[in-house]
């Protein structure tokens, strides 16, 4: 702060009153420091930058045989809510579904996510998303199938910070970076909004194609729909596409 002379000064500019309180003194220290800066014997340095307080190596999920370990991939997801202070509750890990679409690259292509409630006789669905930082949710889109009509959808973010990209004027920032395991790098709807928690993102038009992205500390999301139907989800990426149809 100022030194007891600037603080006067300062107060002689004020109008002319009765009282001063605590915090109009206080204002006016605050003011003399910004505009006369920290005193010279405290050091003017940049903040440092540091890592994401939480990251994972690709490695470490997969055996020697080259294999997902579906077990490795619950473990980095429930390290993910903690981080995050989403609750654990009972059961919750032997519910989540966890894949890396055959690709090899968990880290950066991949997905868990956890279906509370699939209802296609009254048509709602609730599901929790969990993306691991940087980690890409492969671009899809939905058809009708099964009796039941296309996915109607939107998210939710919860925690974390996610880019929800789809349809519309392209827009992507340069910190989202498509890995090359989808599509060589590409994908064919460039159109995001960049979405922390409390934002809701509705699918912009159905049939259409849309995907995810993750921030440096991931992104746990809320989606809400109609129904799902998991045989009539489609993917950009043909072996993405044919890891999740089940195809050899």
């Amino acid at each position: 702060m100022g030194n007891l002379e600037d603080v006067e000064t300062a107060m002689n500019t004020l109008p002319k009153i009765t009282k001063v309180s605590t915090g109009a003194l206080w204002m006016a220290v605050m003011t003399i420091t910004s505009l006369h800066g920290a005193p010279a014997n405290e050091a003017q340095t940049a903040p440092a930058k540091t890592a994401p307080a939480i990251q994972f190596a690709n490695e470490s999920f997969y055996g020697a045989d080259g294999k997902f370990d579906v077990e490795k991939g619950k473990d980095a997801v429930v390290a993910l809510m903690r981080h995050h202070g989403y609750p654990v509750f009972p059961g919750m890990r032997e519910q989540l579904w966890v894949s890396d679409y055959g690709t090899g690259q968990f880290t950066k292509l991949g997905l868990a996510a956890c279906l509370f409630k699939n209802n296609e006789d009254d048509k709602y669905m609730l599901m929790d998303l969990f993306l691991l930082p940087g980690q890409m949710l492969p671009e899809h889109w939905h058809l009708d199938g099964e009796k039941n009509p296309a996915k109607r959808e939107g998210w939710l973010v919860r925690w974390g910070l996610s880019h929800i990209v789809g349809i519309g004027e392209p827009n992507l920032g340069k910190d989202v970076v498509i890995p090359k395991c989808h599509m060589n790098g590409t994908a064919t709807t460039m159109h995001e909004v960049v979405a922390g928690p409390g934002t809701f993102v509705p699918l912009a038009k159905v049939y259409s194609r849309h995907w995810q992205f993750a921030g440096p500390e991931g992104a746990i999301i809320t989606e809400v729909a109609n129904v799902h139907t998991d045989t009539a989800v489609r993917h950009s990426d043909k072996k993405v596409n044919d890891n999740f149809l089940g195809k050899k």
